[in-house]
């Protein structure tokens, strides 16, 4: 099954954000186990090694001119999955995805949204719905101008103020 946000991604005209607020997911990806076992290594020299059918469409999408944008929002230290996905991080960087980094102690004047969400040219939000564990339980789509602009403005704000993947240094 493909992710539920490459369609919109593939017709996204200006814009995709994309902002994710936990700090565990489910944690049976095999990219994230071969990590923890010190199996797998994410460097910009192994791109083969890395690259998927998500960072082929990130990479049309910035190439046609989409503005592709991540924000995560995390406790520190990191738990090891949020660790993972910042190791992992520099293969969306390297597709043209704009990645930064929150840490929630920095985010406690913010209203920020209770689950994690993709926001298609200010139109089409895709919330993700989890599990106490992390499970993804379901995917629900909303086409609300008000709820796609209040989204919106609460990935500005967090935008703001996080650091780029590049400048981030997390404390583990």
């Amino acid at each position: 099954m493909q992710p539920p946000a490459r369609e919109p991604l593939a017709r996204a005209r200006q814009s995709a954000i994309h902002l994710e607020v936990r700090d565990q997911y489910a944690s049976t990806d095999p990219d994230f186990i071969e990590w923890r076992e010190g199996r797998r290594e994410f460097t910009p020299d192994n791109r083969a090694d890395w690259w998927e059918g998500w960072h082929d469409a990130v990479h049309a999408a910035a190439s046609r001119g989409v503005s592709v944008r991540r924000a995560r929002v995390v406790s520190e230290p990191l738990t090891d999955y949020v660790r993972w996905e910042y190791a992992y991080a520099l293969t969306n960087c390297a597709a043209g995805e704009d990645v930064r980094w929150l840490p929630r102690r920095k985010a406690k004047d913010l209203a920020i949204p209770a689950v994690d969400f993709w926001v298609f040219d200010g139109e089409l939000v895709l919330f993700h719905h989890f599990s106490g564990d992390g499970t993804l339980m379901e995917r629900e789509y909303v086409t609300d101008a008000a709820l796609a602009a209040w989204c919106t403005k609460a990935f500005e704000a967090i935008w703001q103020r996080a650091t780029p993947h590049e400048e981030y240094k997390p404390v583990h």
